[in-house]
């Protein structure tokens, strides 16, 4: 399946999830930057309010796209056991810095709202896609440590093996594909350009407009 970008994606992605359409309680949280532009598409639809959580990649240290792990904001490491061993100390550093970047995407992407609180509220995560599953998981760890209640994974497209390793960890997953062949969740967006800060405090603030929180 491929989308035509992010809010087709989105939008598509609204009409899986109708259920939960106006359902109290419920919070779409969606994962910066690129999954901010799907929330709103899917907090719009189903008239629940939008907000965030930030996990960040770890990347290895010859190559920060190569994923060795992700953290979730209190700074839990989750580890890819198939990118092998690295130095404890580069892994440290690399969290403290990342914990310091989600707060500060914190700051910027929710000017003016209330202070975050998912304590008994049931959860419709949302992203773009997942790949490894690594920032996914994380993000799933601060929810559970913020005492949400129920969390619902919501994504266009997943790789198989993440989206069972995903599915351990929530309530319920829902994908609208899975193909057997997954090389990065890019390759399934006719447009996939990258959303900038910008983009995301702009949807940040319509979805407060629209659904106070």
């Amino acid at each position: 399946m491929i989308f035509k970008d992010r809010k087709h994606a989105g939008q598509e992605l609204a009409k899986k999830l109708i259920e939960y359409n106006n359902k109290p309680d419920t919070v779409v949280v969606a994962l910066p930057r690129g999954g901010v532009v799907l929330g709103y598409e899917v907090a719009k639809e189903l008239n629940l309010p939008l907000d965030i959580v930030v996990p960040r990649k770890i990347g290895a240290p010859e190559n920060e796209e190569f994923a060795i792990g992700a953290i979730s904001e209190e700074g839990d490491f989750v580890k890819n056991i198939e990118a092998g061993e690295f130095d404890k100390k580069y892994i440290d550093d690399e969290i403290v810095k990342e914990k310091e970047e989600a707060k500060r995407r914190l700051e910027t992407y929710r000017p003016g709202m209330r202070k975050r609180d998912f304590n008994s509220k049931a959860i419709l995560l949302v992203d773009d896609g997942i790949a490894t599953g690594l920032t996914m998981l994380a993000a799933i760890k601060t929810l559970k440590n913020m005492k949400a209640r129920k969390i619902i994974v919501a994504v266009p497209v997943s790789a198989d093996d993440s989206f069972e390793k995903t599915k351990k960890e929530v309530d319920e997953i829902i994908t609208l594909d899975k193909p057997v062949f997954f090389g990065a969740v890019g390759q399934f967006y006719e447009t996939f350009d990258q959303t900038e800060d910008d983009e995301v405090v702009d949807l940040m603030q319509k979805a407060n407009k629209l659904y106070e929180i």
